[in-house]
């Protein structure tokens, strides 16, 4: 949409002009049920610094009807266009604007989406707008650093619940006039409404009560485990309030699992919304649970990282996540009470996994990213502001210490509340605390992109003492396009002895805490030290670095890696054997030996998750192709065979239950999951519940084993939002032309599916094993791509940019395509950026099979 971008130089510029007070907005959603338009009135409170000065205020509207600046009803016609309302002649001092105007409900998860449940056809209503969605819904200054304080009058149907950031208030009439907020950014004000199911409770302690809130469908009700979900917030709020030495700054602290939502929660002040995929509808296995609760957690942190003091402009939105982000971690691992001490084994195994692959693609960019306007900030959510970011945190706190960070962020909060700052107000903050001169570390991590590589050099003598240690770190060139330069970093990190014991378990004999600096640091040990089994760099993951084992650790590690007795060293190990299998150092054909060996004593179940999904990736995009069929077959078997061997019910059993499903091939395979969704087979202990049923059903509808009649039953059993969009993922499964062809016209050709269920049928459409099928539809894509991202919302051009480009197809052709493609269609950045990064991830599966062809060849 013309006119709805916003460079920094323009925010800059209306922030020295203007001061802004209060908004009152009052929205008509009287006629929600029926959809459509609904009536948004703003008035707004704000002073100008200078006299007769020009402006302008934001506004995504179908239909603009009075504009009334300081009394004078201005020309709708001339002051209204590409989503901005000029204002012109502003007094110096105060001003009062009030803009009336005709909002649209979308079905995008943007502004205010409106969602109908097929269970009871009721609709559903919240608000998204980060990053510049408030505009979808009143007239307003949609920067970070123009703060204030929001008062929301909401007329709704007859028997429905309203819920914003302030406590809500007993309607009159059906209308809730809410109190104003403290002042906060327009992009955490929030709306709920629709008849939402609620459970309620408070939040007590030391003379603090909060209220707190649950909501969700009332289809969902019977599945929402409130009890668990008020165990962790409270333990949030205990853990957090301590830290930060801050109270909860807000009045009352609703959590609301909403339909059809984006991300995987939004950190509205004292609303925050959530997937209700988070609502379990089947058994799933803890590491869902622990998933779900670091993300409640890391809302929760939001209310002080983010909502209380803001970023004062995009560029520091590390300020926001990365915070959030570490905090919800080290809350899981150290709050009293905490179901998962070992959150830092999930951390390294996942979200840094995220943030290497991130690092090293030809968008990689500083973790405090320059972002020049609202495009380069749209696509900037990824693997480092949230990875990256948290991991160079927990090396700084590894630093600096914990005391005097923690005590650095209490001076942060008190000094900034509820305003906003930049990166060098927090740097001063701990600088006091800690002594420490933190501008050339700033520097190094926070203002350089790319990663470093440590790796140990090692001697011993014939005793087996070993008579030099030093760690080497490396600092290879950036990608292709990227900008900057590699640099070498300071590191504080662990170095853990391992020693195989007794029972067969390799257990940390020593560790040694020490800073790593330029290329070569020399490791101080005590004379006749004696080489350990295995020597691990960056043991406890206190850094950010892809680390390599020397070659007489890489033998143990490779025969004993399940032998680990602890959780943290086997998923830093895992991790770099990934790392070096998507760098091509490790052939995929000895990345999957080293997972079928060692993957049955892994413990740790969100570990062997992603084992699972990462086997499958490496088989799917790293394999010899003459050699992929071989390696599926192998693979199948192995989880089949483990999904027999599990303890019957257990969260192991339920994950090779799901492995299997998504790698059966063979006619005995694919006729197991039939009998099992059927009922004609069996797995001791496996419930074949509503979930499972859906995984079997997609994995028999991409091989041909059930039509669209087998679907259409299935969805008669679970007529439900979900329902909805698995059968609609099962259906574009299918492999014919046919199947492809609507697949491909209702996502491309036509734009009225909603966000969810586009989602649903481009994850159906691209299937690992119809290479040939998808093939004529690489042309297709780069054909269509640019007119829909500059047709469509960005949430649901990115969906397609992403989820459709021809990432199957790895070959020359691809590479050569997309280049001819970027080079003719000149897209802006923001497009630019994120079909070079999926070529990037064909560039690397190419050098990644060679060198498993390579393999191949040797033998």
């Amino acid at each position: 949409m013309p006119g709805t971008n916003l460079t920094r130089e323009e925010a800059q510029q209306r922030a020295r002009l203007l001061t802004t007070h209060a908004y009152e907005i009052d929205l008509d959603l009287s006629g929600a049920q029926e959809g459509g338009i609904y009536r948004s009135v703003t008035t707004v409170r704000f002073d100008c610094a200078e006299a007769n000065a020009h402006s302008f205020i934001d506004l995504v509207a179908p239909a603009v009807h009075e504009v009334v600046l300081n009394g004078k009803r201005l020309d709708v016609a001339a002051v209204f266009r590409d989503a901005r309302i000029e204002l012109n002649h502003l007094h110096e001092g105060a001003n009062e604007l009030t803009v009336v105007a005709d909002c649209s409900y979308t079905n995008t998860g943007e502004g205010l989406h409106r969602f109908v449940d097929p269970v009871d056809q009721q609709a559903y209503l919240y608000t998204q707008f980060e990053v510049p969605d408030a505009r979808r819904v009143f007239a307003n200054f949609e920067q970070p650093d123009l703060k204030a304080t929001f008062q929301f009058t909401v007329k709704a149907p007859e028997g429905w619940t309203v819920i914003s950031n302030s406590p809500t208030p007993e309607p009159a009439d059906n209308v809730w006039r809410f109190e104003p907020t403290p002042r906060i950014s327009t992009y955490i004000t929030a709306l709920i409404a629709g008849p939402y199911h609620s459970v309620h409770s408070t939040y007590e302690k030391d003379g603090q009560s909060v209220p707190l809130g649950i909501y969700c469908r009332p289809s969902l009700a019977e599945f929402l485990d409130s009890d668990a979900i008020f165990e962790v917030t409270r333990q949030g709020f205990d853990w957090f309030q301590e830290k930060f030495d801050y109270a909860y700054p807000f009045a009352k602290y609703d959590q609301l699992f909403v339909p059809e939502f984006n991300a995987g929660a939004m950190e509205n002040a004292g609303a925050v919304t959530i997937r209700d995929q988070y609502v379990f509808r089947s058994k799933v296995t803890d590491a869902a649970y622990e998933v779900r609760a670091e993300t409640i957690l890391h809302e929760l942190a939001h209310m002080w990282f983010g909502d209380l003091v803001t970023m004062e402009w995009w560029n520091d939105l590390w300020l926001n996540e990365s915070f959030a982000t570490y905090t919800s971690i080290a809350c899981q691992a150290a709050a009293p009470g905490s179901r998962w001490p070992h959150s830092w084994t999930t951390f390294a195994n996942s979200m840094k996994t995220w943030a290497y692959r991130q690092d090293q693609l030809p968008s990689t960019h500083p973790i405090m990213a320059e972002i020049r306007d609202l495009d380069d900030v749209l696509v900037n959510f990824d693997g480092i502001t949230y990875a990256k970011g948290a991991s160079v945190l927990k090396q700084l706190v590894a630093y600096v210490g914990e005391d005097a960070f923690f005590t650095g962020v209490q001076s942060y909060f008190k000094a900034h509340a509820f305003g906003n700052t930049r990166l060098s107000d927090l740097l001063g903050a701990l600088e006091k605390t800690s002594g420490r001169d933190l501008r050339t570390w700033s520097q190094k991590w926070l203002e350089t992109a790319g990663i470093n590589v440590l790796r140990p050099e090692v001697e011993s003598g014939a005793d087996g003492v070993i008579t030099s240690f030093a760690v080497r770190q490396e600092a290879p060139a950036l990608p292709a396009g990227a900008k900057g330069e590699p640099v070498l970093r300071p590191h504080r990190i662990a170095i853990g002895f391992y020693d195989l014991g007794d029972a067969g378990k390799l257990v940390r004999r020593e560790r040694i805490e020490l800073d790593v600096d330029g290329e070569l640091t020399a490791v101080p040990l005590p004379e006749g030290t004696l080489r350990p089994a295995v020597i691990l760099l960056n043991d406890d993951d206190l850094s950010y670095a892809k680390v390599r084992l020397d070659e007489a650790s890489l033998k143990v590690v490779t025969a004993h890696l399940g032998d680990f007795s602890e959780s943290l060293p086997r998923a830093l190990c895992w991790a770099s054997a990934w790392d070096m299998t998507r760098d091509g150092e490790l052939p995929t054909r000895d990345y999957v030996a080293l997972v079928l060996s060692g993957i049955a004593k892994e413990t740790d179940i969100g570990v062997v998750q992603s084992l699972h999904r990462q086997v499958k990736l490496a088989i799917d995009l790293y394999a010899a192709p003459a050699s992929r069929e071989a390696l599926l077959g192998t693979w199948a078997g192995e989880a089949l065979t483990r999904l027999r061997a599990a303890e019957p019910g257990s969260d192991h059993q339920l994950a090779w239950a799901r492995a299997f499903a998504a790698a059966a091939r063979t006619d005995g395979q694919l006729e197991l999951l039939a009998g099992l969704l059927d009922g004609n087979a069996s797995v001791e202990g496996l419930v074949v519940d509503t979930e499972l049923r859906w995984a079997f059903v997609e994995r028999l509808a991409a091989t041909g084993r059930i039509d669209e009649a087998a679907i259409d039953a299935e969805y008669e059993r679970d007529r439900t939002a979900a329902g909805e969009r698995h059968a609609a993922t099962a259906r574009a499964a299918r492999p014919t032309a046919e199947a492809k062809a609507e697949a491909w016209a209702s996502v491309v050709e036509r734009d009225d599916l909603p966000n969810a269920m586009q989602e649903a049928v481009i994850g159906g459409f691209v299937q690992t094993d119809q290479r040939e099928l998808l093939a004529p539809y690489t042309e297709k894509f780069f054909a269509a791509v640019k007119g829909v991202w500059e047709s469509r919302s960005h949430e649901m051009a990115q969906q397609v940019a992403i989820g459709l480009y021809p990432s199957l197809q790895v070959e020359r052709a691809t590479l050569d395509a997309t280049d001819a493609w970027l080079e003719r269609a000149e897209p802006n950045a923001a497009l630019r950026r994120l079909i070079s990064e999926s070529r990037a991830g064909v560039e690397r599966a190419l050098r990644a099979q060679s060198a498993d062809e390579a393999a191949a060849a040797r033998g």
